[in-house]
C-alpha cells in the first residue's frame, strides 16, 4: 500500500485513527490498521482500480438502467441508434465499446476472435 500511494494512506490513517504519523507504530499494527480500512477510503479505492465507492457505482448502475429503458422506448431505441452512454461505465473507468458490422462474415471473423476460433467445442 505504502508503494502505490503514501499519501492516501497516510491521509486514511489520520482521518480513520487520528495517526499522523504511521511510521512511527509497531510493523504489525500498521499492517493490522491498512487492512482495516474501509472499502470508501482513498488507498482501498486505489487498489480497486476505482475511483468511486460501491455507493456510488450501485447509483450510476441504477440511473443508466432508467436512462437504458426510456431510450428502448424511444424511435431511436427502436432502431437501435444513439445509444445513451453509460454513467456507470465511464465511473469504473471503462470505456463503452461499439461494435459494428457491415456484412455477416465481419460479425463471423470478430465472434471467432473473441472465443479463440471456430473449433472450440
Amino acid at each position: 500500500m505504502v508503494g502505490l500511494d503514501e499519501g492516501a494512506l497516510i491521509c486514511d490513517f489520520a482521518e480513520t485513527y487520528h495517526v499522523f504519523d504511521w511510521r512511527g507504530l509497531p510493523v504489525r499494527l500498521a499492517a493490522t490498521l491498512a487492512m482495516g480500512l474501509g472499502p470508501k477510503s482513498r488507498i482501498m479505492k486505489k487498489l480497486s482500480g476505482c475511483d468511486a465507492d460501491i455507493d456510488t457505482l450501485l447509483l450510476a448502475t441504477i440511473s443508466d438502467a432508467l436512462r437504458v429503458m426510456i431510450w428502448q422506448n424511444t424511435e431511436d431505441g427502436h432502431r437501435g441508434r444513439n445509444k445513451p452512454t453509460l454513467v456507470s461505465e465511464i465511473i469504473a473507468g471503462n470505456k463503452p465499446e461499439d461494435v459494428g458490422f457491415a456484412t455477416a462474415a465481419e460479425f463471423d471473423a470478430w465472434r471467432a476472435g473473441l472465443i479463440g476460433g471456430e473449433n472450440n467445442a
